[in-house]
């Protein structure tokens, strides 16, 4: 999980100051096509981009307040923020689940970007992980992990279809969400064989990979590819975020010093 802080102190809901006692996680997401953090999070802390028109959430007069947003950095990648203190009663569903459930917002795309939707499903995964354990939360307990139309089935939540006009695009449900979650819970790496920690570590690679490099070293990665210190992978795959074993170092520095 790639998570910051940026509290909404302008934001209405943080100004009430008003707080719960945790008993669940509910799942939302932003029903506009925009993925970028920065028109919910604000000001520009260096890592969100300026928003133009200033219409993020850290002001008065919105109306509605979550714990937190996934979506997506300046550079591209995607990263949580946390907008309000977790125990801080929020403004996100209309009804009885803002006293007992914390919040966050998904932000949604145009809804046709498989690769998005893995890289900010497994982002809420873990942040529901980190939220469970810290509240010692079950996420297979009844009503404990919930999305916005699951709330509102329940009566505690206002009339919305988030998430699950959006999960079962990509072939996921709110079970399967919850079951994720409870699975990243008990997976204690101390308890896997040789065999699953290469496994995992390929796993781990494999979603590196999909991420670019950041803006900031742009002009040093074209020098690097220019001279042919890095060539990619047999698909031209770059996979600029994943480590360097000694193998690859190896691989590098004879190209360098030939």
């Amino acid at each position: 999980m790639n998570l910051h802080k940026l509290i909404l102190t302008e934001n209405d809901c943080y100004k009430r100051q008003k707080y719960i006692t945790p008993k669940g996680i509910m799942l939302h997401s932003t029903g506009a096509n925009n993925p970028n953090l920065k028109r919910y999070v604000g000001p520009d802390d260096g890592l969100l981009g300026e928003n133009r028109n200033n219409n993020h959430w850290n002001r008065s007069g919105v109306g509605a307040c979550v714990h937190a947003f996934i979506g997506k950095l300046a550079d591209g990648s995607i990263a949580t923020y946390q907008t309000l203190p977790w125990n801080m009663r929020g403004w996100h569903c209309g009804d009885d689940a803002n006293n007992t459930h914390i919040s966050f917002e998904i932000c949604e795309d145009n809804l046709t970007d498989e690769n998005y939707f893995n890289l900010v499903y497994q982002e809420a995964v873990e942040l529901t992980v980190y939220l469970c354990e810290m509240y010692n939360l079950d996420p297979l307990e009844d009503g404990v992990v919930i999305c916005h139309s699951e709330g509102y089935r329940r009566g505690i939540a206002s009339g919305h279809a988030d998430v699950e006009h959006w999960f079962p695009k990509f072939g996921k449900t709110m079970d399967d969400f919850r079951q994720d979650v409870k699975d990243e819970m008990e997976l204690n790496i101390d308890n896997l064989t040789d065999e699953q920690l290469v496994q995992l570590y390929s796993k781990m690679i494999t979603a590196l990979g999909k991420l670019d490099g950041s803006i900031y070293s742009k002009e040093d990665r074209d020098w690097a590819v220019d001279n042919g210190y890095f060539q990619g992978d047999e698909n031209g795959n770059l996979l600029w975020q994943v480590p360097l074993n000694r193998e690859q170092f190896a691989v590098v520095e004879h190209r360098i010093h030939g």
